[in-house]
């Protein structure tokens, strides 16, 4: 009995032994994390970066597909950044375009947004510009582009694609109000619509300061006198001087 408990002993030892090592492999494991080094404090990007330049038509390649890019960064060396699901253009460590990634084979992600600063030098390919075919957007767009182009003529589109360019800056839901209530008021143009787009601080919650404006404490500001308004009416024409 005392053999064959020895034997057991053996095997299991050569079990846990690594070929050609002098320990076990739960010691081996202790001495290699103690000599592992330390993690890396930030995570892990987990994408792929490529060098490349913006062809003529604001489009860059990256894994057998092309992405746009703003007509102004045309010609000019970008950095695409491909993620998992996402693609990022960077020029000079800007971020200049962002779109989904695509995972078929010679397809194009347009963004309408990129090509708007080319159509407003250019508005009558409008109806015809490739990046903007399949672009859908809210119907009160087009009810402002049809009453534009009526009361500004020849101007009409221009000044439309002027309000679309204001999606740069600004997402379209925000635009899609301002576009309403510009339809509502009357207030079509371009500059009238970004108006809209301004934080709106309701005045009755507003109060005046003089904090800064201490010149304004001298200022003395009579009662108005109604009284000198009927004079004036009360007055016949020929009185007049």
């Amino acid at each position: 009995e005392l053999n064959e408990q020895l034997l057991v002993q053996c095997r299991e030892d050569r079990q846990r032994r690594l070929r050609g090592q002098s320990a076990t492999k739960e010691v081996l494991l202790l001495e290699d994390i103690a000599a592992f080094r330390a993690l890396p404090a930030g995570d892990f990007d987990a994408t792929r970066k490529v060098s490349t330049t913006a062809s003529s038509l604001s489009l860059v390649r990256f894994d057998c597909n092309d992405y746009s890019v703003p007509v102004a960064y045309a010609h000019h060396p970008v950095v695409v950044k491909g993620g998992v699901d996402t693609v990022e253009v960077f020029f000079k460590q800007t971020r200049v375009a962002h779109h989904r990634r695509l995972w078929t084979r010679e397809d194009v992600s347009f963004d309408p947004r990129h090509y708007l600063a080319l159509l407003e030098r250019k508005p009558g390919a409008l109806d015809h510009a490739r990046p903007l075919q399949d672009w859908d957007l809210p119907k009160c767009f087009g009810v402002l582009r049809r009453r534009l182009e009526a009361e500004l003529d020849g101007m009409g589109t221009r000044e439309y694609i002027g309000v679309l360019r204001l999606l740069e800056k600004h997402p379209l839901g925000p635009l899609t109000r301002a576009v309403t209530k510009g339809l509502r008021c009357g207030g079509l143009t371009r500059d009238a619509i970004a108006q809209f787009l301004l934080p709106q601080e309701p005045w009755g919650e507003t109060t005046f300061r003089l904090d800064g404006r201490e010149h304004l404490r001298r200022v003395q500001v009579s009662r108005t006198d109604v009284s000198a308004y009927a004079q004036l009416l009360a007055t016949p024409a020929g009185g007049l001087s």
